[in-house]
């Protein structure tokens, strides 16, 4: 067999690259736009949701991840005791979990419109 040509040879030595961390640097920055951008707003909001929930008192109005408005009329450990209508004059309650809420309006601010913000 013949030895390869001398330019093949010095073509396949070029194709070695030095390490170039210019790389890493990119996605470092593109990992910290991500961060910033997307996934530190949503554990705030997060936070706050929680922190509203847990706060939720007697006369709050509340919307259940079931789209249920009511007010609140008792307060447990893990549950609410949430008042959704009134029926001639006799309430209508449901005992939910408190995970089930899905937001908080404090006081009765929420009636203006029948929306709970």
């Amino acid at each position: 067999m013949s030895d390869p040509p001398a330019a093949v040879l010095l073509q396949a030595e070029g194709t070695q690259q030095a390490f170039d961390p210019s790389f890493f640097l990119m996605m470092g920055a593109i990992f910290l736009i991500f961060y910033v951008l997307v996934m530190r707003p949503q554990q705030k909001r997060q936070k706050e949701r929680e922190e509203a929930i847990k706060a939720a008192v007697k006369g709050d109005r509340v919307v259940t991840a079931g789209g249920i408005h009511g007010t609140v009329t008792g307060v447990d450990d893990d549950t609410l005791h949430v008042e959704i209508a009134r029926v001639k004059g006799t309430k209508v309650e449901v005992e939910v979990q408190r995970a089930r809420i899905d937001h908080v309006v404090k006081g009765t601010a929420g009636k203006e419109g029948g929306k709970a913000s």
